[in-house]
């Protein structure tokens, strides 16, 4: 059975695809210019604490260097290894690793809202970083850079009074550093 469309019917089929276009773009334009915007990107960012895994043995040749480097390539080789090259493509649009703390092991890692689960659930199944064993610990789960940043300036405070705690006096090297680390959390941004 053949559909059968005379001239004239396609005609006027494709003047009714070209009023619909032009409507459409009509109505783009006048948004635009109304001041109206696209909604951004949605970004999940997790607060993560790295723990050296205390059941494996850790070569002394090899100092533990946790960087935002290693660290992302820890997990892209994760996402790799349990999703596929599909699952490592769609999660590397937003994926990113914003901020280590190499002294109190705390990291920020930015992951796309549809693809957060998958990045949270490889990083899960990251055992070591470079020749280190780790353990990820997450802390935090936000939907903005603010509440991320409160969370992770709360983790280095209490991570460093317990530094001051155990160690006794601290040199200024140390708060120095501290203070350092705090303001580079304080500028994060998109």
């Amino acid at each position: 059975m053949f559909l059968s469309i005379s001239f004239y019917g396609f005609q006027k089929i494709c003047y009714k695809f070209t009023r619909v276009v032009v409507s459409l773009r009509s109505k783009l334009w006048c948004t635009k210019n109304r001041g109206i915007k696209m909604v951004g990107f949605k970004n999940r960012y997790m607060v993560m604490e790295v723990f050296i895994d205390p059941n494996k043995d850790i070569s002394k040749d090899d100092p533990i260097i946790l960087s935002q480097h290693n660290i992302s390539k820890a997990i892209k080789d994760s996402i790799l290894v349990n999703f596929g090259e599909c699952g490592l493509a769609s999660s590397l649009v937003s994926f990113q690793v914003k901020y280590v703390n190499h002294i109190t092991k705390v990291c920020i890692i930015r992951a796309s809202r549809d693809e957060h689960q998958k990045v949270w659930a490889a990083i899960t199944m990251v055992r070591s970083v470079g020749n280190c064993p780790v353990v990820f610990n997450l802390l935090d789960l936000s939907g903005n850079i603010r509440a991320c940043k409160s969370a992770a300036l709360n983790c280095e405070e209490m991570k460093f009074e317990h530094l001051k705690i155990v160690s006794g006096a601290l040199q200024t090297e140390d708060i120095n550093k501290h203070m350092h680390n705090l303001e580079r959390i304080k500028m994060l941004e998109h």
